[in-house]
């Protein structure tokens, strides 16, 4: 662990998770959301060290994740930015309150270590090394590393289904990811973000140590088709066939390196050195 002092979270961060948003409903309350839990549940599984190896999930947020790995019997330990997100957490999971860019794990103590929310919100490259460098530090030699990224395009696929592309301020918001990979979170209702091509999400868990990465599409090419009906629809398409061919088309998408820029979101996988 470097001696460098962990900058503190943004305030903006902090307060979306606390105040705008209830991060425990987002993959339940919708398609698409229930699309990137079940797609997210069987990439994992296709990786996971038998139970009850130990998980670190490092921003499990309220552990919607951690619940099915804990009742897998997997022994899952989150940690979390958002006290919030440490008080909902399930029967059967531990937390705590911390910051993956510092953790208090031991070294060489975990069997798998998750990042499935913490490069989505550490806006420069130096602190999304710091908690690749982190999660390496704490997994045992030749353990699983899992680390999920919001996709370049994910934005601009999200606001042609909401139709919000119309509205100048979300246009050139979207004009400013596909440019920069950075959301302002002044400019549409999210908040500070970093949306990496696969490319670039390849590129800085092998830089930082991790062997034999592997960049997954979460959502396939169909999502946004998905969230366009559910939305303009007004009612859940969670067990529709639509639903259903979503799935499908996600899974079929999968060995095609090129329509991985098509998910809402990638999973990169790959095991510590050892």
């Amino acid at each position: 662990m470097t001696s460098d002092p962990v900058p503190v979270l943004a305030p903006e961060v902090l307060a979306y998770y606390s105040e705008t948003t209830d991060e425990s409903v987002r993959l339940t309350s919708s398609a698409d959301g229930a699309l990137e839990l079940i797609r997210t549940q069987e990439i994992l599984r296709r990786h996971l060290p038998p139970a009850p190896a130990s998980v670190l999930d490092v921003g499990g947020g309220p552990g919607i994740h951690a619940r099915w790995l804990s009742e897998a019997g997997y022994a899952v330990h989150i940690v979390d930015p958002v006290p919030r997100h440490v008080a909902q957490v399930p029967v059967g999971v531990t937390a705590e309150v911390g910051d993956a860019r510092e953790l208090s794990a031991a070294d060489h103590s975990q069997d798998v270590v998750l990042l499935l929310g913490p490069l989505y919100h550490l806006l420069e490259r130096e602190e999304r090394d710091r908690a690749i460098g982190e999660a390496l530090r704490v997994v045992k030699p030749g353990g699983l590393v899992a680390a999920a990224a919001i996709g370049r395009y994910a934005s601009l696929f999200e606001h042609v289904a909401t139709t919000l592309l119309d509205v100048e301020r979300v246009h050139d918001a979207v004009v400013d990811i596909l440019r920069t990979g950075r959301h302002d979170p002044g400019r549409k209702g999210f908040t500070a973000a970093y949306f990496h091509t696969a490319e670039s999400l390849a590129e800085e868990l092998t830089a930082g140590g991790v062997d034999g990465v592997r960049v997954v599409g979460i959502e396939g090419p169909s999502w946004g088709a998905l969230k366009a009906a559910e939305v303009h629809g007004k009612e859940s398409l969670r067990d529709s066939a639509m639903f259903r061919a979503a799935l499908a088309a996600a899974r079929l998408a999968e060995p095609y390196p090129e329509l991985l820029s098509a998910s809402s979101h990638m999973l990169a996988v790959g095991h510590a050195p050892g």
